[in-house]
């Protein structure tokens, strides 16, 4: 798997997500369980935006310094910039998954940081693993785009008419096997995953909402990553708007609790958006859809519905 991307921009990478970690993990964990308004989660949106921002700006003057190429450095930065935006669009159809979640278990606003947080390190080790798989078999066998274009045209039927449903847990077999291995408290225990109760450690239902989340993770990835790959091959770019688009995911849900309803079409723009990126892989080796208009379309997608979604709520 090549890459543009020196290898002090790996290392700077490294360390941003780590001391983002950090951040989240040590300096927030001070605040201890409490709600999150939106104020709080805008400012929150805006920071992570801002950094993938500045990462992609840093990105652009990297390849640009070590190729000597502006043509190059302009077309790797719209490929990140394209791939964390797909990956950003998606991450809300995730994140009213989470919210349905939270919503069955009646997890308390308070504790949901926690989840969240354990959630974004699961992601980004899941991701990492599956990015680099991904790019080895597509390397290996091309004809494995074929495969991820027909998969992502799939899933963006079964989410068009799956979209405006009322989603349900009651017969999720995730759910129902998890209830079967696991002893589960009826109560919630803090922020503790598991419990004391007449003598025996048990889960607590905080536990059962973790390995749902990561459950989820792992299906929402398995559509996001190769959408990304359609965009680019370059295992650098793949990993790292995947990444900053999780950074932000624990903010960003936040946010979008509180305004879930007015953006009740948006499922059918993402549905719409993952037809086109599987089109587009099915299509490489005919056509190459240039990544500026890529990234117009799906820009043009999320605006179309985002603003039928507010004109339709008030009407």
């Amino acid at each position: 798997m090549e890459t543009v991307a020196p290898l002090w921009l790996w290392a700077t990478f490294v360390a941003i997500v780590l001391v983002s970690l950090f951040v989240d993990f040590v300096v927030l964990k001070k605040q201890g369980a409490h709600d999150i308004g939106v104020k709080e989660a805008l400012n929150w949106s805006l920071i992570w935006i801002a950094l993938s921002f500045l990462f992609n700006g840093l990105f652009w003057w990297a390849i640009k310094d070590t190729t000597g190429s502006v043509e190059l450095a302009n077309t790797k930065s719209l490929e990140f910039l394209t791939g964390y935006l797909i990956e950003k669009s998606l991450a809300v159809d995730n994140i009213f998954v989470f919210l349905m979640i939270f919503t069955y278990f009646a997890v308390p606003t308070q504790f949901q940081k926690r989840v969240l947080m354990i959630g974004i390190i699961g992601a980004i080790v899941l991701r990492t693993i599956m990015i680099l798989v991904g790019g080895w078999l597509l390397q290996q066998f091309h004809w494995i785009l074929y495969v991820f274009g027909a998969f992502l045209i799939l899933t963006g039927v079964k989410m068009w008419w799956a979209a405006g449903q009322e989603p349900s847990l009651d017969d999720n077999p995730a759910l129902k096997l998890l209830r079967k291995i696991l002893p589960v408290s009826k109560n919630y225990d803090g922020e503790k995953f598991w419990t004391m109760e007449n003598g025996k450690k048990i889960a607590t239902p905080l536990f059962m909402v973790i390995c749902l989340i990561a459950l989820t993770d792992v299906i929402f990835a398995v559509d996001s990553i190769p959408a990304i790959f359609a965009i680019t091959s370059d295992p650098f770019i793949v990993l790292t708007s995947n990444v900053f688009a999780i950074l932000g995911l624990r903010a960003m849900y936040f946010l979008l609790a509180a305004v879930a309803n007015k953006f009740h079409l948006l499922n059918y723009g993402l549905a719409v958006i993952l037809v086109f990126i599987g089109t587009k892989m099915c299509l490489i080796d005919i056509f190459k859809i240039p990544v500026a208009i890529s990234l117009g379309v799906v820009v043009g997608i999320l605006a179309v519905t985002m603003l039928l979604s507010v004109r339709s709520a008030k009407s």
